[in-house]
């Protein structure tokens, strides 16, 4: 009896997360749409791709956090004070954006575990994906059209500075509106660095600063439910797709930090534009090959 997620598949697969979870195009819509198009075999309500997945997500989210050490450490400082106080010093950039994402990753945690099986349930077939990932395209160009601020070239500065730029100019509402709209990648097809992105751009933040943000607030949602579902990988749900979850693991890894980089360089003066122009051309054309 054969591996229900071969090797190949599972790298193909990995590869394909690790590219689409930090780009905003929906990695969950590319993980349903695409096996349907290549006539394999995998479901994305499948016990075991669900464990496959796992180990893929963990991937990403250990890349984003590794990538972000730096930041991180800053923040986690910020925290202590924080707390050693019991205020947030106006002056302390560093736990005012700490603060900032705790408040951005509680609701949308809360959405995910109350939502997670009956949005996946709900809109589970590789049609439903492409058509929302060619919504989740419209609404990329939406976040262009009412963005505040255009790209600038003064835009790019060090870490540090941008995360001092997104400490001050987020408001306690916004950070939660963003955060909450990441409980919309519950949904196959709509991309959760894409609704943070564009709520970054909404309220204001140049590109760079966006993705960064973004790419903070999502590493604890990631990280924490790859963590909380790991334990499935280990049991039943796992067996014969360990060996294929370790190489798409391993592939995940590779692509996301490609991916990382390259977006924030690409946005230090480019838009979501081709993101969104990609994801409506994408779903468009998955959903006539899907009914063909």
């Amino acid at each position: 009896m054969s591996d229900p997620i071969s090797i190949v598949q599972g790298i193909v697969l990995g590869a394909l997360q690790g590219v689409a979870e930090p780009f905003p195009v929906s990695s969950l819509g590319h993980g349903v749409i695409l096996p349907s198009l290549l006539g394999w075999d995998i479901h994305q309500n499948d016990d075991y791709f669900l464990s496959f997945l796992v180990a893929t997500h963990l991937a990403t989210a250990i890349v984003l956090f590794l990538f972000f050490l730096k930041d991180w450490i800053r923040i986690a400082r910020g925290l202590g004070r924080s707390l050693r106080d019991r205020r947030i010093d106006p002056q302390d950039t560093d736990a005012r954006l700490g603060w900032l994402l705790v408040a951005g990753t509680l609701p949308a945690g809360i959405l995910g575990l109350a939502l997670e099986h009956e949005l996946r349930d709900l809109f589970a077939s590789p049609t439903s994906a492409a058509l929302f990932l060619t919504l989740n395209g419209v609404l990329l160009l939406a976040f262009e059209r009412w963005r505040r601020r255009a790209p600038a070239p003064g835009d790019v500065r060090p870490a540090a500075d941008g995360d001092a730029r997104i400490a001050s100019a987020l408001t306690w509402r916004q950070a939660i509106g963003i955060g909450t709209a990441q409980a919309a990648a519950l949904i196959p097809g709509i991309s959760r660095s894409g609704m943070t992105m564009g709520g970054g751009l909404l309220a204001g933040l140049s590109n760079e600063d966006a993705a960064r943000y973004g790419f903070l607030l999502a590493t604890p949602i990631i990280g924490l439910a790859a963590l909380y579902k790991l334990p499935d990988l280990f049991g039943g749900a796992g067996d014969g797709v360990r060996g294929a979850a370790l190489a798409g693991a391993l592939a995940a890894a590779v692509t996301s930090l490609l991916a990382i980089k390259f977006l924030l360089r690409f946005f230090e003066t480019n838009r979501l534009t081709p993101f969104g122009i990609y994801c409506i051309a994408a779903g468009l054309l998955s959903t006539v090959l899907l009914a063909i």
